[in-house]
């Protein structure tokens, strides 16, 4: 497949080929700079960080199994199926997507470039028009997301014995999955662990408890099956 785009959902758990390849697809790079006027030197240029990246493109979500399909091929139904989907099923999963408020990931893909970026979806507009009777026509417009988190700051000792910090840089790999709302306890599973790996803090087993209506004398002996109820 030399030419396509894609947009994937939850790390790809759902994804969506668009059908039909835009006429154009514009991608907008802009820096950030501030103009000062400075005393003897006149108007100076301060150059920040490069704005986030912006794509934009507009196509048709057709109505009937055309050669202008990605990847059309007549003789095998099963391209077919895995191709082709009717309009609305695109619009609802687009508008779907951006209702949850996360980030879904943009896969462009051309003969020399190719682009493989977490996105916002900032608008998507759609109409259905008299004379292409079942198509769609759309316009939709995304914003390059970066992920962000609070860094944790190690509390070091300088050379004077004074207290100092240092804020590690090292960043983890986002996870773009969806964390679940309840968790079904497994064999060996306790409070404590289902924190560690759920909220990322083992000590906050407490708040499950206090959470999940459980007492003192039933953690020791937490049925397997039980539904643990996340915050």
């Amino acid at each position: 497949m030399e030419y396509y785009i894609q947009l994937s959902f939850n790390n790809r758990s759902e994804y969506m080929f668009f059908p039909v390849t835009p006429e154009s697809i514009e991608f907008s790079d802009s820096g950030d700079g501030s103009t000062f006027n400075v005393s003897a030197l006149g108007e100076i240029n301060v150059i920040k960080s490069p704005k986030l990246r912006e794509v934009s493109f507009s196509g048709i979500f057709p109505a009937d199994y055309s050669p202008y399909h990605l990847n059309y091929d007549a003789r095998h139904p099963a391209i077919q199926k895995q191709f082709y989907r009717d309009p609305y099923e695109y619009v609802k999963k687009i508008i779907r997507w951006m209702q949850t408020g996360r980030p879904v990931r943009l896969f462009f893909s051309s003969a020399r470039y190719t682009i493989n970026m977490a996105v916002s979806i900032e608008s998507f507009d759609w109409k259905e028009t008299a004379g292409t009777v079942g198509d769609i026509q759309y316009d939709i417009k995304l914003k390059q997301f970066i992920f962000y988190a609070a860094k944790k700051v190690v509390p070091l000792k300088d050379s004077k014995d004074t207290a100092a910090s240092k804020t590690k840089t090292k960043a983890s790999r986002p996870n773009e999955k969806i964390q679940p709302k309840t968790v079904t306890l497994k064999a060996g599973d306790t409070l404590w662990s289902v924190a560690k790996a759920h909220l990322g803090d083992g000590s906050r087993w407490k708040e499950l408890q206090k959470l999940n209506g459980i007492k003192d004398a039933q953690l020791k002996k937490l049925p397997i099956g039980l539904v643990i109820k996340l915050p």
